[in-house]
């Protein structure tokens, strides 16, 4: 064959190789258009963090099997130097368009100009950016307390008064502070609906009267994360604020749920009083209590001062027992306790030394033993809360023990043990028998008509250690009876 013709092939076939490298390379080529939002601002929360977008590529046939679509999210300013991947998918997974995806934003997100871009990555090729938009994760969203949730605060003239977020707060207070990444508002009302900015920062130092509060910085994103309005005035030197005072679980409150703290306004020092008492050591800005009455307190604000109190109740029922702490039966005898309440629904345990006394579930127990008890009062309704009352029954003395001869030798040395002259039953009260008692120089010592087994009642003056003394008793059927009584030490 000819050299000539052999070149011609080979460059014949050159050419169709060229040709269809060049028609691959043209479909292998992708153009993504800029993604459309379908959202105007990326307000997240752990509720709710789902957000869309929808972009058009051409030609759908230049995406590869392999090929991955990808969502990067800019920084705040819209710069993708440093992108954040919020969306991959799965290979193949998308290759008709338009395509829209849903997308998350990280919880680090905070700012009001990011936007997104999409990629491919086989073929490789980068959307334009998209509009700029507003987007917060909000770790907060609910409102939160300061100044210990007091609604007032009070400077001396040339003085200034701190506002702080609380942390953790009052309550179920859910404080901002807890989370280190966010930052916060400062705002002074103008009227009932407008406000001010004047301040960044978790605390704020007020030198003008007005109503302050403060919100989380989340930007255009509209937010629950907002906190309670204090008013703030300002007092001369000689003059006296009022200090407002705010109970944790409100007035009145449920002892059920704890303590109350009983916070007032921020000063130098503070003492607390109860009905007009000085409380001991209760010289901090806040004092916690379970207890009903009219608090108050007096706060040192340097040059000035303020006062102020609250008429703080309880919401747990009232209630009474009818016995002491301590208590005599003798024994066979009985002792009705009863307790006295306006709890709603009420529920009564009963227990003896320890053990719960089964069967007893009512107001009032019929006691017959011996021991410790306690009695637990719980109202199923209402503000759901318990009174305890604790009691001991111990084996007493009976004056009036059926014996059956005269005593003549006693002991009063206080151990309860043949202290008294002791006289069988039809000598003693209500027999109206006359019981003459008669030291060793015949002198009355006693005398009665109505004995109670009670003598010696008072010292005897011994003069020696076994002292004697004489009766006579006298029955009203003129039944006389005659003997000596032994003092013995």
């Amino acid at each position: 064959m000819p050299q000539t013709t052999k070149l011609n092939k080979l460059l014949t076939a050159f050419c169709l190789v060229m040709a269809v490298l060049s028609q691959e390379q043209a479909y292998s080529q992708m153009v993504i258009g800029q993604p459309n939002l379908g959202f105007s601002q990326a307000c997240a929360s752990d509720s709710f963090n789902s957000f869309s977008a929808t972009f058009v590529f051409s030609p759908e046939s230049a995406v590869n099997a392999s090929n991955q679509f990808t969502v990067e999210l800019s920084d705040a300013d819209g710069d993708f130097s440093d992108p954040v991947i919020v969306y991959t998918s799965s290979p193949g997974w998308i290759t008709t368009s338009p395509a829209t995806v849903d997308f998350p934003i990280p919880e680090t997100t905070t700012g009001e100009n990011f936007r997104i871009r999409i990629k491919s990555s086989s073929p490789a090729a980068t959307s334009s950016a998209s509009v700029a938009f507003a987007a917060y994760y909000k770790l907060q969203d609910s409102p939160f307390t300061i100044n210990n949730l007091v609604s007032t605060g009070a400077f001396c003239t040339g003085g200034s008064y701190l506002l702080t977020i609380d942390n953790p707060g009052t309550g179920n207070n859910d404080s901002p502070l807890n989370y280190p990444s966010l930052t916060f508002n400062w705002y002074k009302e103008t009227s009932e609906t407008t406000a001010v900015f004047v301040a960044q920062g978790s605390t704020l130092s007020v030198n003008e009267e007005g109503t302050y509060f403060v919100e989380t910085n989340y930007g255009t994103c509209t937010s629950n994360s907002f906190s309670n309005r204090v008013t703030i005035s300002e007092v001369s030197i000689s003059g006296d604020a009022d200090a407002t005072i705010a109970s944790s679980l409100g007035n009145p409150y449920c002892p059920e749920q704890g303590l109350t703290t009983l916070s007032t306004i921020g000063g130098n020092s503070y003492q607390w009083f109860k009905d007009g008492v000085e409380i001991p050591d209760a010289t901090g800005q806040m004092y916690q209590t379970d207890e009903s009455g009219t608090f108050s307190v007096q706060v040192d604000l340097g040059e000035c001062s303020a006062s102020g109190s609250i008429e703080l109740e309880s919401e747990l029922f009232e209630s009474e027992i009818n016995i002491e702490e301590l208590n005599y039966l003798i024994e066979g005898e009985t002792l009705t306790v009863t307790i006295t309440n306006d709890a709603i629904s009420p529920i009564f345990d009963w227990y003896l030394d320890d053990e719960l006394i089964i069967g007893e579930t009512e107001n009032t127990l019929e006691a017959t033993e011996f021991g410790d008890y306690e009695v637990v009062i719980t109202e199923t309704s209402g503000c759901n809360g318990s009174r305890v009352y604790q009691f001991t029954i111990e084996e007493g003395f009976d004056p009036f023990p059926d014996v059956p001869n005269i005593p003549n030798v006693i002991s009063p040395n206080g151990d309860m043990i043949n202290d008294t002259w002791i006289l069988p039953l039809q000598y003693t009260s209500g027999t109206n028998t006359e019981v003459i008692i008669l030291n060793e120089q015949g002198k009355v010592v006693f005398q009665t008509i109505d004995y109670q087994n009670n003598w010696p009642e008072g010292d005897l003056n011994l003069t020696s250690v076994n002292q004697l003394f004489y009766y006579i008793i006298t029955t009203v059927e003129g039944e006389v009876k005659k003997g000596s009584i032994t003092i013995v030490k």
